[in-house]
């Protein structure tokens, strides 16, 4: 009897991992929406060569299809291509090409049979960034991403020395942290003894279909990583994930490059009007994402022209509520767990 009981509470902690493995492991799938026509960009229907197969993806020429530094950008869990076009758009003013493509399990791919994780997100993203620099008219080439996908952006930076840039926006610093910040968000009543641990066994239970080690698939660890120039944004009042994810990825790109000859550059920027999904919105964002991108990838307009190109880009949310694929959702599967949803973005 005393054996039972010691082992119960065990046995009920991984109960609950592999329930929230299968609810939360699986995003919401839909095809885009929208397309670059309908925001007035050029762009040609193209693939990724994924480890996952063939993704859909656009490829959004500048300047004529003049050669020049091109990004490739990953949008987040429960989302698809047409969601990075606002950013596509000022991007594109600045001058720069870019490619965006559908996550594997997210758009319009078929489902996937084992759960995603920033893993996938990466691998995903270091696919798409070959295929950016295959583009003829791509000289060289950085990755920007929102949420899980700047997680991702981060992961494939950290595997190809050729990424001359990374932005990562929004994203989650490492799985365990991730899967701590869906329990608050879906209001699971775990004391902070218990919740703590069961993060860690959940998170640990989440990846081991796919062979993932957690320490492999930490932004915060990857970032570490990466020699190259490094932007990490965040909305103030992310109500998904919360801006605390983003100083300990900025503290551990900064420690990484300690001690090294001519440091890359490591660059924190607080949206002051940010949530999760929209910091595209903020004038002062787009500003500093396009003067980054030119200082660092050389061009192809100065750092202040870049930054004035896509300060006059209306880049607005689509016509559609965001918060039910980004926001609502982001715990959506936790939250399920007691029949309750996350609170909405504001």
């Amino acid at each position: 009897m005393v054996a039972g009981l010691a082992i119960a509470p065990i046995a009920a902690a991984v109960r609950f991992a592999h329930v929230y493995r299968t609810r939360a492991g699986f995003p919401y799938r839909r095809a885009p929406r929208f397309s670059p026509a309908d925001l007035g960009l050029p762009y040609e229907t193209t693939f990724v060569a994924s480890p996952a197969g063939r993704l859909p993806a656009w490829f959004i020429p500048a300047r004529g299809g003049q050669p020049g530094p091109g990004v490739v950008l990953v949008h987040g869990w429960d989302s698809a291509r047409d969601r990075t076009l606002p950013t596509a758009a000022f991007l594109h003013a600045a001058g720069f090409h870019i490619l965006t493509f559908d996550v594997r399990g997210n758009g319009a791919n078929p489902a996937e049979v084992l759960p995603l994780s920033t893993g996938e997100y990466g691998a995903d993203a270091a696919a798409a960034f070959e295929a950016l620099l295959a583009r003829s008219e791509v000289t060289r080439g950085a990755i920007l991403g929102h949420s899980m996908g700047g997680s991702g952006a981060i992961l494939a930076a950290a595997g190809d020395p050729r990424v001359g840039a990374v932005v990562s926006v929004s994203a989650p610093s490492d799985p365990r942290r991730m899967v701590h910040q869906t329990f608050r968000l879906a209001h699971l009543p775990f004391p902070a003894p218990v919740a703590a641990p069961l993060a860690w066994l959940t998170s640990r239970v989440y990846v081991r279909p796919r062979g993932h080690e957690l320490r492999a698939i930490s932004a915060r660890h990857a970032v570490a990583r990466y020699a190259g120039p490094t932007l990490v944004a965040h909305g103030r009042d992310d109500p998904i994930m919360p801006v605390e994810h983003a100083r300990r990825i900025a503290r551990a790109a900064i420690a990484a490059r300690r001690g090294t000859a001519a440091p890359a550059a490591v660059q924190l920027h607080i949206v002051g009007t940010g949530g999760h999904s929209w910091s595209y919105e903020d004038v002062a964002y787009r500003r500093t994402v396009a003067a980054f991108l030119a200082r660092e990838l050389g061009g192809p307009l100065s750092p202040e022209g870049a930054a004035e190109a896509a300060a006059a880009v209306d880049a607005r949310r689509l016509p559609e509520p965001e918060a039910e694929i980004v926001g609502d959702r982001a715990a959506g599967p936790a939250g399920a767990m007691l029949g309750r949803s996350s609170p909405r973005e504001p």
